[in-house]
């Protein structure tokens, strides 16, 4: 019998975090949750930060999670931006290891190219090849920034095995022929 499993994808922002988390059992994997903490109407950063921790927190409390997937901040030429990011992700990550879950991050190209096979897609790319890869009616959330949050999850859940079956994908193409059972 396989093991479930459990993979917190988080897209860490201060005016809004999004994240996602699946249940991953062998070759299936099923969307547990998907929601946004917004962040945008908190004027103190300090305040936001503890709340991405409680939230980040009360998360791992809840669905058990046996790793975190974070998505990096991406380099922009506002350094206040990036240094606010920062905060947010490493507050994520203090969370996570307050509870020993182990955290891999993953770049927005590395996440983006993982899901839809092009680095530079857009978010409703993104967010409609989650829903096509999770065989989903509809998506269960309007906001963007949750799809993020799932996305990085799956890109985890993607980068995980091919480490573990140590297949290699040289293309998209190659990675659709391997895994004909996921296009279903």
């Amino acid at each position: 019998m396989q093991q479930e499993q459990i993979i917190l994808g988080i897209d860490p922002g201060t005016a809004v975090m999004g994240f996602g988390i699946i249940s991953v059992k062998g070759p299936k994997i099923e969307l547990i949750t998907i929601h946004e903490l917004i962040l945008k109407k908190l004027d103190s950063h300090e305040i936001k930060l503890k709340k991405i921790f409680d939230r980040t927190l009360s998360l791992i409390d809840e669905f058990h999670p046996d790793e975190v997937a974070l998505e990096a901040p991406f380099f922009g030429k506002n350094v206040q931006s990036m240094l606010k990011l920062g905060r947010a992700q490493g507050v994520a990550m203090a969370a996570s290891l307050a509870r020993d879950i182990p955290i891999t991050e993953y770049s927005p190209k590395k996440v983006k190219m993982a899901i839809t096979g092009n680095g530079n897609a857009s978010k409703e790319q993104v967010a409609g090849m989650l829903k096509n890869l999770l065989q989903l009616k509809e998506f269960p959330t309007k906001y963007l920034d949750a799809s993020d949050g799932l996305a990085v999850a799956v890109c985890h859940c993607f980068n995980a095995k091919s480490h573990r079956s140590d297949k290699s994908y040289s293309s998209w193409e190659s990675f659709i022929s391997q895994n004909q059972n996921r296009l279903k």
